[in-house]
């Protein structure tokens, strides 16, 4: 959302009322113009000053953010300003009356902020902005005004829709592979909080990434050497470096997203200290020709590919060598290898060995996800490490530790959910797939 032009104000409007927009559209979305809910909430100014008189100043932090208390100053005014705060604050989490009655959001989640103009903005807390993501919102437009008894805010939430090229309306009219599992999966994650219409697009938006997939495929083999490495963006690469450095090695913990393959032989391959160093865990492709073309690629870049059975020694040679081990998190797993454990609220058959890998190496596990910008380049970014969770019982620590990893594929799923691979049937229990493997790789 643009920035807010001048604007007449009135005898008993706070200089600070406009209207500002979190910054939180990921690529190839458009954004509506109007807005899908609606908060508002009024404060007392006489409320405000007693809660200020009676509330130790270390306490606020409760209340407050830092930079709302520093914003507010020690003036005349910082009644007032704090009162229109809170009450922009309250007005956000009325826009989720749901998980506000759960426990799953509040008032702390947002911070008011201001912009280079001067126009209050919303800052969302981590848990905030997946929440926007989850409902496909594209952020929150607050206006703030007070008078001399009391103020009031409205916080109004922007609605965010996937872009659908013309092939993803084709292909999803004329071609429907796994349509019907891709809406149901859709709707899972997505159901409880926009319409059929809108998961339609989501999925016509995935038939065009699948379609771009494709098209790369062929094209990226052509490519020079050179020109593959001008295609990809690196994120947060000094994140990747200290990790690499401390040498534990790594646990890349990462899943179908965008272009994997584009984004991380030609980003990693501009730093060709780690050649050699990284090593992809994965099943075998069907059909056959297609795994050794892609096998072929990955050697010649440089990187290792290990299957994924009978491979624990492997992997733990390599991790103590310092190496980096690349453990794609977001397919079914039966058992034994798998455990039931909630991916986007629902039970799904996961994988347990990465957690039963990070508790007996400590080497650090690290998301990472790529995703691909309307230019048509790419990105590769790497988040900070997950802290690994310990617990008395072994079984209770690898649960916990493998839905902390599930929550992290959540997040960068929301990031750009038209780019995941969503014609995977993810939600089989792991309890309900001992038929044996052979069901479990039909999906």
């Amino acid at each position: 959302m643009k920035s807010p032009g001048p604007r007449l104000r009135g005898e008993d409007e706070d200089s600070s009322s406009a209207s500002a927009s979190v910054p939180v559209v990921p690529a190839m979305t458009n954004t509506s113009s109007g807005p899908v809910r609606c908060g508002i909430d009024t404060v007392e100014l006489a409320r405000m000053e007693r809660l200020l008189a009676d509330t130790p100043p270390e306490a606020l932090h409760g209340i407050f953010s830092q930079r709302e208390l520093d914003d507010a100053g020690g003036a005349a005014g910082r009644v007032a300003s704090l009162a229109a705060r809170f009450a922009a604050k309250e007005a956000c989490a009325k826009l989720f009356p749901r998980e506000l009655a759960l426990g799953q959001i509040e008032p702390l989640d947002f911070c008011v902020a201001r912009d280079g103009y001067g126009a209050p903005v919303i800052e969302c807390s981590a848990r905030a902005r997946t929440l926007l993501a989850r409902h496909r919102l594209a952020g929150i437009a607050v206006s703030l005004t007070h008078d001399r008894q009391g103020a009031s805010a409205v916080a109004l939430a922007l609605s965010e829709h996937a872009h659908v090229p013309f092939a993803g309306r084709v292909l999803y009219t004329l071609l429907p592979f796994r349509r019907a599992v891709m809406i149901d999966n859709l709707r899972r994650v997505f159901g409880a909080s926009l319409p059929d219409a809108e998961i339609r697009q989501l999925a016509q938006a995935h038939y065009a990434h699948l379609w771009r997939l494709l098209v790369e495929f062929f094209r990226f083999r052509w490519l020079s050497e050179k020109r593959k490495r001008a295609l990809v963006r690196v994120e947060n690469l000094d994140v990747f470096v200290r990790a690499f450095q401390a040498g534990k090695g790594v646990l890349i913990l990462t899943g179908h997203f965008g272009n994997w393959e584009v984004a991380t032989l030609a980003g990693i391959q501009n730093y060709p200290q780690v050649r050699g160093r990284f090593h992809f865990v994965r099943r075998p492709i069907k059909p056959r020709w297609l795994d050794a073309l892609v096998t072929r690629r990955f050697n010649r870049g440089g990187f290792g590919v290990i299957g994924k059975r009978g491979s624990l020694d492997r992997i733990v040679q390599l991790l103590e060598a310092g190496d980096v081990i690349v453990f794609p998190f977001d397919q079914h797993a039966g058992r034994p290898d798998g455990i039931d454990v909630e991916f986007f609220g629902h039970p799904a058959g996961t994988f347990k060995s990465l957690a039963i890998i990070a508790l007996a190496t400590g080497a650090p596990v690290m998301p990472a996800a790529s995703w691909r910008e309307p230019d048509g380049t790419h990105v590769l970014r790497f988040e900070e490490p997950l802290p690994t969770v310990d617990h008395e019982n072994t079984n209770e620590a690898i649960r916990r530790n493998t839905r902390m990893y599930n929550a992290a594929i959540e997040r960068a799923v929301l990031r750009h959910p038209e780019q995941w691979w969503w014609v995977h049937r993810r939600w089989k229990k792991a309890a309900n797939a001992g038929a044996g493997r052979a069901a479990a790789e039909k999906a």
